[in-house]
């Protein structure tokens, strides 16, 4: 439902990529930081869902093979075996944030193995990279890029439309691809390596949502929308002779080719007027059938249609549900039953109150029914039931009066789709989740069917703030779009948001150090309060009052013993309270926007930081005063945080490539920082129970260290580093927020743009830069199958360090048993000989402390059996293998 979701996290992430700053300060030429790496184990805070899901693609070949594309969070494929979502781009690494965004997704009918994922997260400015097309042979388990020269939107107006990308059923090397801001038609001939084009094709789109949008972004030109291919026009081998192609523009919505895309052409007697938001095409039958809306989506429309299209005979039939005059939405989501193609279902998508329809006709739009109609106004009745209980955070809080319902039905709801082998189940999108049902043939024999969340494992939250106080819930979050939980078990749904008030996008939030049942957030609200306060460690809360001019949730900070509170709101200066917020004052002497922070000491000590500038406040935050501080980053794409149990000691992270970047350090309160050696960018800061030998709690930061970019680790107060990420595990941006948890040594929360809450856990211990052992002592190996698949499998291998010496360098040996083979290995560097496999480090995971693990993950093939090694080889020391 949040239709400020586009511009929560991600305006902020572009001013940070793109802010100025001064020159940088010059290291000592001879400071080096020292990387080591460890083996992390990652998972997701369980939320499930949280944002818009604009896509599922269902391969029409192989039974249970689904995939869903979200906007700003990557690609996920349906595991049935456990109902669940496996997310497949979380390689996508800092340089490519953009590329988490997924316009488009298309699953190979031919060859299942085959998945292809257009990407590219915004065509104005804000994303500074191009799109691309990313190939997989494994069902997405690893990917292959082709590069664009044109920018693609997974987050842009019309996002919901589609599918864009398309493979030939008859000629899998067929591929096309339509491209937004009047880059036009795409194709490629050699499975999506290389792509050119199609300079035949007449129109390259002309709908904007708002042409005097000066950012770029609602006034970019939708394009391209969708391509469907009729397989009937063509056989095995050969390509499919009669595409469709729907076009952004109200007056020439839908294009053919009749001879394998080499001419194109206006089809003929179509409808005007309207934007054709999804083409699905039935072969068995002959129809082309179209959903049309007035606007582009996802949150706009206001008038629709549905029209048949007779490819056979060229006939158009008006197949509207409802009357053009009765509708106030536009048509989008768009299926047919591939078991029973008389059976068509459609969605109107922008019906934001009091519900979504869902609409089902089984005799080819002739007649329709819905999902719920009015009795006597403005009582309803359903032809569905709704469970949510595995999220049921899904009804908001709310307690609306009728018509309106919760939970709701759903909103954005563009994406809708009948498993092509199983007539009972169908999946569609909305703004904040997957929604099924496995009985949905119950809709015709009259009885009620069931619409649970389906979406276990698909996490889609930007993430502005975390918080791990040392009692209460492990873990408090700031999200766009749903406000934040309070998780009291990282494995489990917490039952709500952050309720009353309940923010469209929760902007920061912080408790009392010595006193954690004292919280406050900030955030955004259409109208009503900004700011918000718990005195139940986050599981209740009441709002505050707003001091004149806010506009916005900007950042706050606690005392350390929750006595006052300092709040940088948008939309006026910085304000100060005592109590909770019942009246705020003006600080002074700081400028407004300035970002916050409390000492976690002394509760009268408070911290700003504005363009460059440290400020101090003893105070309270009554006044502030400008720290002599130097040398410090320029623009505003800062975080710092001051350290538990120490007064005055205080981190700061942040900058850009242009200027100052990376981590300061200060040990008298701000009045001077020292910029770390080695540690070339750094954009977040947080901290951790100390590991077992160490007296300094445990640092955490997303950074780039010795020209490595990743999630990093110091048990020693920044001298050296560890990476605990690897290539396999990167989400994108990671820049807004970190963590460690004060209760459990070497668990980090790090924030992500759409990926959600990511945790990690070590069974390792710190680093103790002994002399190597030349990766032969003792050791242990985990080997497991993480997915398996017809031909094809994934695997990952844990290699533990049980000796008391550590490794500087490793090589581990096994043999496969029954012919299997390895077709890609990350994290570290292989060689095969007929069984024999040899893996090796990569420059960075060669040193491994005694007691710590290092992992790689692989991709395989397989015939006959598929059994695991029985031995492996540190060297010439054999391993236990578990």
């Amino acid at each position: 439902m949040r239709r400020t979701r586009i511009l929560t996290a991600v305006l902020a992430l572009a001013a940070g990529l793109l802010a100025g700053t001064p020159p940088a300060l010059a290291a000592p030429a001879s400071a080096k930081a020292v990387i080591a790496a460890d083996t992390y184990t990652w998972k997701n805070a369980r939320i499930d869902g949280g944002g818009f899901v604009p896509g599922i693609v269902f391969n029409r070949s192989e039974k249970n093979l689904a995939y869903a594309r979200t906007d700003i969070g990557g690609a996920y494929r349906w595991v049935e075996s456990s109902k669940t979502w496996t997310p497949l781009l979380d390689s996508v690494g800092w340089n490519d944030w953009g590329h988490t965004g997924v316009v488009s997704l298309a699953s190979d009918s031919v060859d299942p193995d085959k998945v292809y994922a257009a990407v590219g997260t915004y065509t104005n400015s804000w994303d500074p990279g191009n799109g691309a097309v990313l190939r997989s042979a494994d069902r997405g388990a690893s990917w292959q890029k082709a590069d664009l020269p044109f920018k693609l939107g997974g987050n842009m107006p019309g996002r919901g439309m589609g599918e864009r990308l398309a493979v030939d059923p008859n000629r899998n090397s067929v591929l096309y691809l339509g491209a937004p801001s009047g880059k036009g038609l795409w194709r490629s001939t050699d499975s999506g390596v290389s792509w050119s084009q199609v300079t035949g094709f007449p129109n390259v789109g002309n709908y904007v949502q708002d042409p005097t949008d000066t950012s770029g972004y609602a006034s970019d030109n939708q394009g391209i929308a969708w391509v469907t291919f009729d397989e009937s026009t063509g056989s095995s081998g050969s390509a499919t002779q009669t595409v469709y192609v729907g076009v952004a523009d109200k007056d020439n919505a839908v294009y053919r080719s009749t001879d394998g895309g080499a001419t194109w052409s206006r089809l003929p007697g179509q409808p005007t007027g309207y934007l054709a938001h999804k083409g699905v095409l039935d072969a068995t039958n002959g129809y082309l059938y179209l959903a049309y809306s007035d606007k582009g989506g996802p949150y706009d429309g206001g008038k629709g249609q549905l029209w048949r299209y007779a490819t056979r005979t060229g006939t158009w039939t008006n197949i509207s549900p409802v009357a053009e005059a009765d509708t106030y939405y536009g048509f989008s989501g768009l299926t047919v039953d591939r078991q029973h193609p008389g059976t068509v279902m459609a969605t109107a998508y922008s019906s934001w109150w009091p519900d979504t329809q869902l609409f089902r006709s089984t005799d080819s739009g002739g007649t329709w029914t819905k999902a719920w109609d009015y009795t006597s106004y403005p009582n309803r009745s359903n032809r569905f039931t709704m469970d949510v209980s595995s999220a049921p955070w899904l009804t908001f809080g709310a307690n609306p009066s009728p018509p309106e319902q919760s939970p709701k039905l759903g909103w954005m709801t563009e994406a809708l789709e009948i498993d092509p082998f199983n007539s009972a189940r169908m999946m569609y999108g909305t703004g904040a989740t997957v929604y099924g049902t496995e009985n949905l043939t119950n809709w015709d024999s009259g009885s009620q069917f069931t619409i649970k969340p389906m979406v276990q494992g698909l996490e889609e939250t930007a993430v502005n703030d975390l918080a791990s106080p040392p009692s209460g819930a492990p873990l408090l979050s700031a999200l766009g779009d749903i406000g934040g939980f309070r998780h009291t078990d990282l494995t489990k749904v917490p039952p709500m948001m952050y309720t009353s008030p309940n923010f469209t996008s929760t902007t920061s939030l912080d408790y009392a150090e010595s006193t954690p049942s004292t919280v406050v957030r900030a955030g955004n609200l259409d109208s009503g309060p900004h700011i918000a306060f718990s005195t139940d460690n986050g599981a209740n809360w009441f709002a505050g009052t707003d001091p004149s001019g806010v506009s916005g949730g900007g950042t706050v900070a606690s005392a350390s013993d929750g006595s006052r509170f300092v709040w940088s709101p948008a939309g006026t200066g910085v304000q100060y309270t005592t109590g909770f917020g019942t009246s705020w004052s003006a600080s002074s002497g700081i400028p407004a926007g300035a970002i916050v922070e409390s000492d976690r000491v002394d509760p009268k000590t408070f911290y700003g930081f504005k363009s460059g500038k440290f400020y101090v406040s003893s105070d309270g935050g009554a006044t502030f005063t400008a720290s002599a501080a130097s040398g410090l980053p320029g623009g505003d794409s800062v975080r710092f945080k001051a350290l538990p149990g120490t007064k005055g000691d205080v981190w700061l992270a942040g900058g850009a490539s242009d200027g100052a970047y990376g981590l300061w350090h200060s040990t008298d309160g701000g009045a001077t920082f020292a910029k770390l050696p080695g540690i070339e960018e750094a954009d977040t800061i947080g901290f951790g129970k100390a590991a077992p030998t160490a007296s300094y709690q445990t640092l955490y930061t997303s950074a780039k260290i010795g020209g490595v970019r990743g999630i990093f680790r110091s048990t020693d107060k920044g001298v050296s580093w560890t990476r605990i990420n690897d290539d396999a595990h990167q989400w994108g941006w990671t820049g807004a927020a970190i963590t460690g948890d004060p209760r459990v040594y070497g668990r980090v929360y790090v924030s992500t743009n759409g990926r959600g809450i990511v945790y990690g856990d070590t069974a390792g211990t710190p680093d103790d830069g002994g002399g190597g052992g030349g990766g032969s002592g003792a050791c242990s190996v985990t080997y497991g199958i993480t997915s398996q698949w017809s031909g094809g499998f994934q695997g990952d291998v844990k290699l533990t360090n049980t000796g008391a010496s550590a490794w500087d360098g490793w090589t581990l040996n096994w043999s496969f048993a029954d012919g299997q083979r390895i077709t890609q290995l990350w994290n570290a560097d292989h060689t095969q000989s007929g069984a024999a496999v040899t893996a090796k480090n990569v420059s960075w995971n060669g040193k491994v402390a005694a007691g710590s693990s290092v992992s790689f993950g692989f991709t395989g093939s397989w015939s006959g059996a598929n059994s695991e090694p029985a031995a492996f080889k540190l060297g010439e020391q054999s391993c236990a293998v578990s």
